[in-house]
């Protein structure tokens, strides 16, 4: 079984809730994720071109393999509506033995 330092949870901003769903079952139905969640009505303050802007976004946690990251990270970009999308990746530094082998099962 995969031991948590293997996954990484990454964050990733959408333009809407649709775009978001469209991403993240590409992600899921391609193997690059096993799961993710979309957090409908968050919101963005940041610069971007020398303004401040003011945005509603939907956020994406998504439970990946670090080893897929690329590949993951690749499939965003294809999709995503943005020039410059958010893509972070945290490290899962601990999980429940049970969760780590159905997302290892999930991704392989």
């Amino acid at each position: 079984m995969s031991g948590a330092a293997e996954f990484v949870v990454v964050l990733v901003t959408a333009k809407d809730e649709a775009e978001a769903a469209r991403i993240l079952r590409s992600l899921v139905e391609k193997k690059l994720a096993a799961c993710g969640n979309i957090i409908r009505g968050s919101r963005s303050i940041y610069r971007w071109e020398g303004v401040v802007h003011d945005e509603a976004e939907a956020l994406m946690i998504i439970k990946a393999r670090r080893g897929a990251f690329s590949a993951l990270e690749e499939e965003v970009r294809r999709l995503h509506s943005y020039s410059t999308p958010e893509i972070l990746a945290l490290p899962v530094v601990a999980g429940s033995e049970a969760y780590l082998k159905w997302a290892n099962a999930s991704t392989t």
